[in-house]
């Protein structure tokens, strides 16, 4: 057996897998972690390094039990996690603070003064991450920090991504400097390009605020893709997991990136990794701009392709916040849902509860719902919502398209797909496109996949995703809900644009709220969306 470990670090827990060469997934364990929060502050959201690395031991041991395999029989281990989640160190790789996480939203002032400093000054990687940086990136909250901790910026060597920290620590590097930095994350998240020369020059981190004098030198270092290694595991870590030393580690990335691999993800593929936000992700040839898109790096998804990384700021949260405010759960919300009909609530939801990722890019935007009568339900804004969502994820594929990228199929990976049979047949009537489900969860196994091939078990992703991604449930789209849900996305585009883009031409929306009865009136006595 040729057996590989693949983790991957969320939010609130660790995910270990160890995949076997021609059996797949051999076992996952979890293990949980902290999330630091601050009532009189909402922005605020931090975790431990140490806590991780914590629950990292932990997971191993509990999977390594789990399945009776000898940790010295496992080949290799690769990463992901969150991102933006960053990391101030000193000059020994020592952690000055916590992890900003990525949902840490402490940053907005500082990441409007770059967005508005890289236009003056024309800087051509702003254009790359869709015209605005966003407070949930690197540089905004490297910023924040140093301007908020005075008494540690003398200590202040460097500051690293989750993946990039934890592969560091894996290893046993001691020096900023011979840390290998992710091209997923640096050219996500800290407007780093190879086109560009790397990052911004100096001046104009040091006219943004002097506090960044001489950051870009101490941010330098190798930044390399997911082909290559960060370094191989050190004697302390091998003890510490129970794993053999020296084994390799190859240049982690984003959960969500390594998500998409794990789900089956190939070029003309996009996939919805649906969760908390969504993060959609595709991959192609060509590397081209596309308006409102956040990111366009070369080799951030597959070392040989251009990833496309976009979303919506809240799904998940949407939901979970509709539960929550009617005293309930999502899981009793969802309880006979599939009984609803495509349009029948008469509501049209917009997903702005966290702002606007794409293809807006703005922060400031504040959810919306139309259609509201006095008898509607908790459960009526939940299906609302996911018709939504879905509508949303239509106009960001559709600006994908318009700008090249091959969409074949969709994918809809991530949590909630797996629980949730009614979101992934509203999507394929919305998206009018089959859509795919993984028959397992994928996280991890991205991680598995890429750990394979460093440790050349496999001689490519493709050839390691052939064994080791699992197979997909297919919803197909029903053709009558499908016309009933263009219709209605034609007013979902008209108010999305409307509301959203000031520099939009104005549309006379006056008869939306008809239009949104007479479907509902229309519906009620319709076949219900999921009948056979």
């Amino acid at each position: 057996m040729r057996i590989v470990a693949g983790v991957d670090f969320g939010t609130l827990n660790t995910r270990v897998t160890l995949l076997e060469r021609d059996r797949g997934r051999l076992g996952t364990a979890v293990a949980s972690y902290p999330l630091k929060r601050r009532k009189e502050d909402p922005n605020f959201a931090t975790q431990s390094h140490a806590d991780q690395m914590n629950a990292l031991a932990a997971a191993m041991a509990d999977v390594l039990k789990q399945t009776g395999v000898d940790g010295q029989s496992v080949e290799s281990i690769a990463l992901d996690t969150t991102g933006s989640s960053v990391i101030p160190v000193d000059s020994s790789m020592e952690p000055l603070d916590d992890y900003y996480l990525w949902c840490d939203h402490r940053a907005l002032h500082e990441a409007q003064q770059i967005t508005a400093l890289a236009h003056v000054r024309n800087l051509e990687a702003i254009e790359w991450c869709g015209g605005v940086y966003s407070h949930e990136w690197g540089w905004a909250k490297l910023l924040h920090w140093l301007r908020h901790n005075p008494e540690k910026r003398s200590s202040f060597a460097s500051a690293f991504e989750h993946c990039d920290m934890v592969a560091a620590t894996l290893c046993g590097i001691k020096d900023p400097k011979l840390v290998k930095r992710s091209v997923c994350a640096m050219g996500h998240k800290w407007l780093w390009g190879s086109k560009w020369g790397g990052f911004p020059p100096q001046e104009f981190f040091s006219e943004l605020d002097p506090l960044l004098d001489g950051v870009r030198a101490k941010m330098e270092s190798a930044v390399l893709t997911s082909d290559h290694l960060a370094g191989t595991l050190s004697p302390e870590w091998a003890a510490r997991l129970g794993l053999r030393a020296g084994i390799p580690i190859p240049v982690g990335a984003f959960d969500a990136h390594w998500d998409a691999i794990g789900a089956g993800c190939r070029e003309g593929d996009v996939v919805n990794v649906v969760g908390t936000s969504t993060c959609i992700i595709a991959m192609a040839k060509q590397t081209q701009l596309i308006p409102g898109v956040c990111g366009v790096v070369p080799g951030s998804v597959h070392p040989h392709l251009t990833g496309i990384e976009a979303g919506l700021s809240a799904t998940g949260d949407i939901f979970e916040a509709i539960a929550r405010r009617a005293g309930t759960t999502t899981k009793t919300l969802s309880e006979d849902l599939d009984q609803y009909r495509a349009g029948q609530t008469g509501l049209l939801r917009l997903s702005w509860d966290n702002g606007d990722r794409t293809v807006l890019v703005n922060s400031e935007l504040g959810g919306i719902t139309l259609g509201w009568n006095l008898l509607h339900t908790a459960q009526d804004e939940f299906f609302a919502a996911i018709e939504g969502t879905a509508f949303h994820t239509r106009i960001i594929l559709q600006r994908l398209s318009e700008y090249g990228v091959p969409i074949n199929r969709v994918i809809n990976a991530g949590g909630v797909p797996q629980n949730n049979s009614t979101l992934n047949q509203v999507y394929a009537n919305v998206l009018n496109k089959p859509v795919l489900v993984p028959d397992s969860p994928p996280t991890s196994v991205g991680s598995g996949i890429f750990a394979s091939v460093a440790a050349g078990i496999y001689s490519s992703v493709e050839a390691a995703q052939d064994k080791m991604a699992p197979g997909h449930r297919v919803f197909m789209p029903q053709p009558e809900s499908a016309a009933v849900y263009e219709e209605l996305y034609r007013l979902y585009r008209a108010v999305y644009f409307s509301f959203g883009d000031r520099s939009a031409k104005p549309q006379d929306l006056s008869g939306v709220l008809h239009v949104l009865r007479e479907i509902a009136a229309r519906q009620r006595n319709a076949t219900p969306l999921l009948a056979v």
